[in-house]
């Protein structure tokens, strides 16, 4: 069970370290909302990772031939969404500071810590390279993957942990960025490179397929 727990941690890290599009827009969105938020936004990536997760030790060799057709179209889809909310942060962020409200925490889009774990788990559950890449790494263990209900539990537990771990560490990130860049003219300089990177790593989600 130990070496279950062991191989779903670094799979999770494995999946949630490398900062994409969702990555930098966990940051943006904590840093403009704050940590309730961010908190919020986080878990439901790790809960969306936790899901595929379970997925691929239940059947992930199963699964892949049948996601094989949806990729491109969910990967396209994952990619719209959000270029489009890093241009709605943007434009709102522009709107804000012409009209003086950009010094203050929320940008008026009432993104509550319930909404952005719903907003933050259906962008990652567009992603479904996520389960191929779980279903890899337990077919490529071998005699030695999770075969009991008690392993595979186990593993998915551990990814989760992992994703979580991490996922919160970049809502930290963000409401430290927050705090610094307390002034109008830092949040809108914020808003508009955070927006730009997210439309960049969303244009690269999609040419990298």
């Amino acid at each position: 069970m130990t070496a279950a727990v062991v191989a779903g941690l670094l799979a999770g890290y494995g999946i949630a370290i490398p900062v994409g599009a969702v990555g930098a827009y966990l940051v943006a969105v904590t840093a403009r909302t704050g940590w309730r938020t961010g908190a919020g936004a986080a878990l439901g990536v790790a809960t969306a990772d936790g899901a595929y997760a379970l997925l691929a030790v239940a059947g992930g060799s199963a699964l892949v031939p049948v996601l094989a057709p949806v990729m491109t179209p969910l990967r396209w889809t994952s990619a719209v969404v959000l270029a489009v909310l890093a241009v709605r942060a943007a434009w709102t962020a522009l709107a804000a500071h012409r009209a003086g409200g950009l010094s203050s925490r929320d940008d008026g889009t009432a993104l509550t810590p319930a909404r952005a774990y719903g907003t933050f788990l259906g962008i990652t559950i567009l992603n479904p390279m996520t389960v191929i890449y779980f279903a890899a790494l337990v077919l490529a263990t071998g005699p030695s993957a999770p075969a009991t209900p008690t392993d595979r539990a186990a593993f998915v537990l551990g990814a989760l942990a992992a994703s979580a771990s991490w996922q919160l560490l970049l809502a930290l990130g963000g409401t430290l960025l927050g705090r610094t860049l307390a002034g109008a003219r830092g949040r809108l300089t914020t808003a508009l490179a955070s927006s730009t990177l997210i439309v960049v790593l969303a244009v690269r989600l999609v040419a990298q397929g």
